[in-house]
């Protein structure tokens, strides 16, 4: 008598495991494609966010976030994140191997640790994933940070990381940001309010751009002394 499962039992098991992961796929070219063209009203990383703060109380503030085309931005912004985050932002396809390689090699030698993510791999992990250190969400990084890449042109991917990057204890966006730290909407920003945005990035609960300590000083000078050097907003058009 066997004891194994019928034929048909296995074939359908099998089918699935096939089936799930080309949908899965598709899926996720689908949702890098539609948002091409559609703003998102959140990213992932903003509704954990806003999760984790109704888990711990209704006192919690709601999360900061308006949207804003890259044209209604000061021409400042875009050069100064970067500058300050992916200086090869132009020219590389969503991985930069030098800074990768670099980052390794400090990494290696002990001390703080470093990232060699690019502006793309930040957006694919912000958009669509979670925070994290695994090797799955780092797989999912990469593959989303291709797909950002091959579908979106450079314009859009700087556009949408300076709408959904967090500058402060849940405010995201330059616009929300520009309203919270300076008063005044994104396309009114000067270099200096510019680069103090770019300069907090690394923490941006830690640090404030409107009552800068002594780093995001020194930081955003050097931002602005890098901007200057790359040449300025043109720079963001040298690799076309």
């Amino acid at each position: 008598m066997g004891t194994g499962q019928p034929a048909g039992k296995r074939r359908r098991r099998w089918r699935w495991v096939l089936i799930v992961p080309v949908v899965l796929v598709l899926f996720s070219i689908l949702q890098v494609a539609v948002l091409r063209f559609v703003d998102p009203p959140f990213s992932m990383v903003m509704a954990i966010d806003q999760v984790q703060r109704l888990v711990r109380g209704p006192e919690r503030n709601l999360l900061a976030y308006d949207w804003v085309d890259r044209e209604q931005m000061a021409a400042c912004l875009p050069i100064s994140f970067v500058a300050a985050e992916d200086q090869q932002f132009p020219f590389h396809r969503g991985f930069d191997t030098q800074a990768i390689s670099k980052a390794l090699a400090h990494n290696e030698r002990g001390g703080k640790l470093r990232g060699g993510s690019t502006i793309s791999q930040q957006v694919a992990k912000n958009l669509f994933l979670w925070q994290g250190r695994s090797w799955l969400r780092k797989g999912l990084e990469a593959w989303y940070a291709a797909l950002v890449e091959l579908l979106w042109p450079k314009s859009r991917i700087i556009e949408m990381y300076a709408n959904i990057a967090e500058f402060g204890d849940g405010v995201y966006g330059v616009q929300a940001a520009s309203r919270r730290f300076f008063g005044r909407d994104a396309a009114r920003l000067n270099s200096g309010q510019c680069a103090r945005l770019a300069a907090v990035l690394p923490a941006p609960k830690r640090y404030n751009a409107a009552q800068p300590g002594p780093y995001v000083q020194r930081r955003a000078r050097w931002i602005e002394r890098q901007v200057r050097q790359l040449g300025g907003p043109g720079y963001l058009e040298a690799g076309r």
